[in-house]
This record gives C-alpha cells, sequence and structure tokens, in this order.
C-alpha cells in the first residue's frame, strides 16, 4: 500500500497549454498538442473571423478547437489587461505562440508560469520580421529553416530553443515551403515538450547586432518586373502566389494575376521584356531580360487561378500585347530596397 501511495503522489497532471495561433503554420503545431498525452490545452486563442479572412493563409483553428472540445477565444489585441487577466485565469503552464501576426507585449508573456514559447520561419537571427519565407525564395535562397524560441517583446529576439533547416527546391512555392517549416516546427515542439514542462529546455541566447530584419510586405508589392532575368521572375512568382495576394502584371491599367510560371531554361527564346511572345496550350509566354517565362496559370485581380491559355483566350490576350514597364523606384521598393515613392499606384 505504501509504494503504491508513493507512486501515485509521482503522477503528474499534463501540462496546461494555452495556444495561440492564426496561419496555417499554427495548424500542425496545434494538432501535435492536441495528440500529446504530456499536455492538456486550456484553450485555443485566435483572431475573430472579419480578422481572419481578411488574412493571408488563414487556418481554421476554430474548426479545430471545436473538433477537439476545446474553449476557443477570439480576440485581435491580446496586449491588453483583460486579456492578460482572462489568460492568467486559465492557469496555463506554458504558452504556445504560432503563425500569430502581432507582437506580444512584456505584461502577457509573463503570465504562463514556464514562459512562452514561438516559432519563426528562418534560421534566426538571419531573417527577423514579416514574411520571411517569401523574401527568401523571391531573392532566389535555396535554404531556409524553422527556430524554436522562448519569447520576449522583441522582434524575434528571444533565446533559441531549437532550429531545423528547410530547403527550397527550384520549383517550391511559398506554401510548399511553408508546410515544411509547419511539420518541423510541430516536431520541435513534440521533442522539447517534455523539458519544457519541466523548466529545463535549452536556451541560446541571440546577439541582437546579427542578422536583420525583413520589410512588411504589402499586396501591391506583389508587382513583376518583367525587366529582369527569367529566373528572378519565377522566384517572384513561386514566392507570392497562394495561398498569399500573388504576383501581377499590368496591362492597359488593369492587373493580372500571375500564380504560376515553368522553372525557365536557358534556351527560353526572348524580346522587348513585358511583351507576349506566344499563346500555346501549355501557357502564355511573356519575354523578360534576355529570355523569358512560360506562365501557365493566371487570372483577373477578382478572379481564381485558371489556366493561362485558357484565360488569355477568354481575355482576349494574344502575342503584340505588353505588359506595363515598372518605374525604377516601385521595383526598388518591391524588392525591399526603398521606401514606397510617394503619389504613386499600381
Amino acid at each position: 500500500m505504501h509504494n503504491a501511495s508513493a507512486q501515485s503522489s509521482t503522477v503528474r497532471r499534463p501540462g496546461r497549454v494555452v495556444f495561440i495561433g492564426a496561419v496555417h503554420e499554427a495548424m500542425a503545431a496545434l494538432t501535435a498538442l492536441l495528440q500529446s498525452p504530456l499536455v492538456r490545452v486550456a484553450a485555443v486563442i485566435t483572431l475573430p473571423d472579419e480578422n481572419r479572412h481578411r488574412l493571408s493563409g488563414a487556418a481554421d483553428l476554430p474548426g479545430a478547437a471545436l473538433a477537439a472540445e476545446v474553449p476557443l477565444i477570439r480576440e485581435s489585441d491580446l496586449n491588453t489587461a483583460d486579456m492578460a487577466a482572462r489568460i492568467r485565469a486559465l492557469d496555463p503552464d506554458v504558452m504556445v505562440v504560432v503563425g500569430w501576426t502581432r507582437l506580444l507585449g512584456a505584461e502577457l508573456l509573463s503570465v504562463p508560469r514556464l514562459g512562452c514559447v514561438g516559432f519563426h520561419a528562418s534560421l534566426l537571427p538571419r531573417h527577423r520580421g514579416r514574411a520571411p519565407v517569401n523574401w527568401a525564395i523571391l531573392r532566389g535562397e535555396s535554404v531556409t529553416g524553422n527556430t524554436m524560441m522562448m519569447l520576449d517583446p522583441g522582434v524575434d529576439t528571444g533565446d533559441i530553443v531549437d532550429q531545423r533547416t528547410v530547403l527550397i527546391g527550384p520549383d517550391d512555392t511559398c506554401g510548399t515551403v511553408y508546410d515544411r517549416v509547419a511539420r518541423a516546427g510541430a516536431g520541435m515542439l513534440i521533442a522539447h515538450l517534455p523539458a519544457l514542462l519541466e523548466g529545463g529546455a535549452p536556451r541560446r541566447p541571440q546577439n541582437p547586432a546579427e542578422g536583420d530584419v525583413l520589410p512588411r510586405r504589402s499586396p501591391a508589392m506583389g508587382v513583376i518586373d518583367w525587366d529582369r532575368p527569367a529566373r528572378a521572375v519565377h522566384d517572384w512568382v513561386r514566392a507570392l502566389t497562394t495561398p498569399y495576394p500573388g504576383a501581377f502584371g499590368v496591362m492597359d491599367g488593369e492587373r493580372v494575376m500571375v500564380w504560376h510560371t515553368r522553372l525557365p531554361r536557358h534556351d527560353e527564346p526572348g524580346g522587348p521584356p513585358g511583351s507576349v511572345l506566344s499563346v500555346q496550350p501549355e501557357g502564355v509566354r511573356v519575354a523578360t531580360r534576355a529570355g523569358s517565362v512560360l506562365v501557365t496559370v493566371m487570372s483577373g485581380p477578382d478572379e481564381p487561378p485558371q489556366p493561362a491559355a485558357y484565360w488569355s483566350r477568354k481575355a482576349g490576350l494574344g502575342p503584340g500585347a505588353r505588359f506595363a514597364a515598372v518605374p525604377s523606384e516601385i521595383a526598388a521598393w518591391a524588392l525591399g530596397e526603398g521606401p514606397r515613392p510617394e503619389g504613386v499606384t499600381i
């Protein structure tokens, strides 16, 4: 009887976790937590529907919470005294933040007993800030990653718990890379969950002087500068495609959305940048600097993506048409190399 009593006294209750998230990266981590016997998810916090539906790549966290019978809190501003008190009442051991779009303040971060864990889709300190995967792809990079960290009030400056490398293939898109980033994050979370619940997860401070901070992107920054090499245009399109707002060219004052291009070869035909060279069953060939790209999926600005050959026939777009040149100051801004020029609209 004495042994049984001693044994039962050492049984630990599941750790209480409050989960905060919004975009697609969050789903893999939440699913992993819901399946773990080590924790009980005390609540899922996500954006209200009116905010969530305006967000690129929003995840159906409300549906996941409902299916798991976990309390759901919908809130856009977590940095209020009322929200801190509400989360404190949930008595969390750990708070897990994945795919949340806003910084959390010191008061909220101090609520969980064992700290607040977050993730960033790069190998910190490289590429702090917004849209790290999108920036990595459009800059032609072949490697990114995911970093698990203990959150502090700064922009991706918390102590690093773990990192995993994620490769970027030449035909990967922002969606396919973020899927792998999400799986890497969920893997790190489960691997370190026992140590987190003991308060003993590894921590490696970052050097604030190292790394870079990425600019925030907006949909207007998706404009395609056709006067760039074909591979750079291909990278631009795949970096910004679904679930993001997409890359686009401007023709006759109207946006034409470009959702997918074929990886260029070295022997592609050329012409004046932005000019439509041909329309063929495989797609629409558009000239770039010293070459061309084959656009395979395109649409109007308020239409779903469609096969390019079909859409171009419907829209009356054929050889001889030409996308507008992009002013150099706009091209630099879209590349994150300068401020948005005043008085210029796209």
